[in-house]
């Protein structure tokens, strides 16, 4: 079972950096379609990119659910902190470079992106192959958190807070 896992984590992480990676340009070709914008970025916003990660991990993740999730009792916890590290190392590892050589570059920025998406879904296939007997509790804390995800994209697509990690660098926007 831990092959066909594996195999399953790798298909996963080729299809979210190609699917994310698409996704960057969909909202421009979509001529801006608002349903688009809750998937895809509306700006170049440090928060907008993170879409490029999460969607495409979720998605993905209802589809690996439905072959091969429910022979684990721990993979909705396993998924949440597969989303949540990937999220974090985006931010942390894109601030962190940016800071230290004062500007953002593109093969950088896709550098982070790759590497964050190959760490955080090791970190997911690392979870569902060793880690057992996961609480029903947690569980459920663990798809609230995932949820909350899911209600953060929708709402700050349209209403984002004011601060740096929402500012399109280029317009000085938020959201739509």
């Amino acid at each position: 079972m831990k092959d066909i896992v594996k195999k399953w984590f790798i298909v996963g992480t080729i299809f979210i950096i190609l699917f994310g990676s698409l996704l960057h340009f969909v909202y421009e070709w979509s001529g801006n379609n608002v349903l688009v914008g809750i998937f895809a970025p509306v700006n170049e916003s440090t928060w907008e990119h993170l879409k490029l990660l999460f969607w495409p991990s979720f998605f993905f993740s209802i589809l690996e659910y439905i072959f091969i999730g429910r022979e684990f009792n721990n993979y909705i916890t396993a998924k949440a902190v597969s989303f949540y590290a990937g999220i974090l190392l985006i931010i942390s590892l894109f601030y962190t470079y940016t800071g230290v050589i004062g500007k953002n570059l593109l093969v950088m920025d896709v550098f982070v992106f790759i590497l964050s998406v190959i760490i955080s879904q090791s970190i997911g296939y690392k979870i569902t192959t060793t880690v057992s007997n996961v609480s029903k509790k947690l569980n459920l804390i663990s798809f609230i958190s995932i949820m909350l995800l899911v209600i953060l994209f929708v709402v700050f697509t349209f209403d984002p807070p004011q601060i740096q990690l929402f500012k399109d660098p280029i317009t000085g926007g938020y959201g739509i």
